[in-house]
């Protein structure tokens, strides 16, 4: 009998979840699936509206079809994987429900990053992937997406409410990154592994790091997503490689992501974030002082700020 995953790294997205899968697959009692974020349990219309190429996949189709990315764990005693599409209500509903009643003893890691340093990152993710054109804080205002990921509380509750505190580890992205080593050996006891036994080697190695310099989509964003269209994608690899780059450069144009001035973006979003972080301590009785952004003078951006997790 197929054995079923047990441990689930549910987001935050740009909160450097790449980074801590890999950390967690590096000890030997715990499994991490491939290909990463699965997203199994998203509604499959849900997932083909935000994530059409996961859906493509068809693990949806079957539960014998999920349970097959774990076939290789061996005697691992923990298998798990990473989806951090399963924290991204509203455009995802009803993910806590179906885990629960898959299997109702899961438990969970929730990767938070400083709210204002999240969001603005989300932004320079769709630029990249999703032809986002607008500017940076007007599609924050129009988008609701970007603020909602950073509505931890309201991203938690429903994991609460059916699993309880004790099934869910919160880290931050901060003590990741500054200490890897005091962190992760937190999170291996509370997984009841051998902190000891981890294989150390890959603990400084960043993982998904953004380039400075981002190609910001022309004319609506209209020859992008027109490129990422089905019918295209199979048509692109057989163009040469010299009129891939005169497409590029008609309709993108290069931007130095520091070279923005985030400063209105983050005096909006700390006057948000700072009223939705204070629902999220009072749900888990801590604070947060490493998010410096957030906790900064109103408009003041911290150094990182706009900068892209590992």
């Amino acid at each position: 009998m197929s054995r079923k995953p047990n441990l689930f790294l549910i987001g935050a997205m740009k909160s450097g979840t790449t980074y801590l899968r890999k950390l967690l697959q590096s000890h030997p009692d715990i499994f991490m699936c491939e290909p990463d974020e699965p997203s199994y349990f998203v509604e499959q219309r849900q997932l083909r509206a935000i994530w059409p190429d996961m859906w493509a996949h068809g693990l949806w189709r079957s539960e014998e079809r999920y349970l097959a990315l774990f076939a290789a764990a061996g005697d691992a005693a923990i298998l798990g994987e990473a989806s951090t599409n399963y924290a991204k209500r509203p455009l995802v509903l009803g993910v806590p429900e179906r885990i629960h009643a898959f299997n109702p003893e899961a438990r969970f890691v929730y990767l938070l990053r400083d709210p204002v340093e999240r969001t603005i990152s989300h932004y320079w993710h769709m630029v990249r992937h999703h032809a986002e054109h607008r500017p940076m804080l007007e599609a924050i205002r129009r988008d609701p997406q970007f603020v909602a990921v950073s509505h931890y509380a309201m991203q938690l509750m429903p994991f609460l409410e059916r699993f309880g505190p004790d099934r869910i580890a919160v880290v931050t992205h901060e003590r990741l990154i500054a200490d890897p080593t005091a962190t992760m050996n937190m999170v291996y006891a509370w997984l009841g592994v051998d902190t000891a036994a981890a294989d150390r080697s890959g603990f400084a190695q960043a993982e998904n790091v953004a380039p400075d310099v981002v190609s910001v989509p022309r004319w609506l964003g209209v020859p992008r997503r027109m490129r990422q269209s089905p019918a295209l994608r199979t048509i692109m690899p057989r163009i040469p490689a010299t009129i891939h780059t005169a497409l590029h450069r008609l309709t993108t144009t290069d931007i130095r992501r520091q070279s923005v001035d985030v400063t209105e973006t983050v005096a909006f979003l700390q006057s948000l974030q700072r009223r939705q972080t204070d629902d999220l301590m009072r749900l888990l009785g801590r604070t947060f002082p490493e998010w410096t952004t957030l906790n900064g003078e109103p408009g003041t951006p911290s150094r990182s700020a706009g900068s892209s997790a590992v």
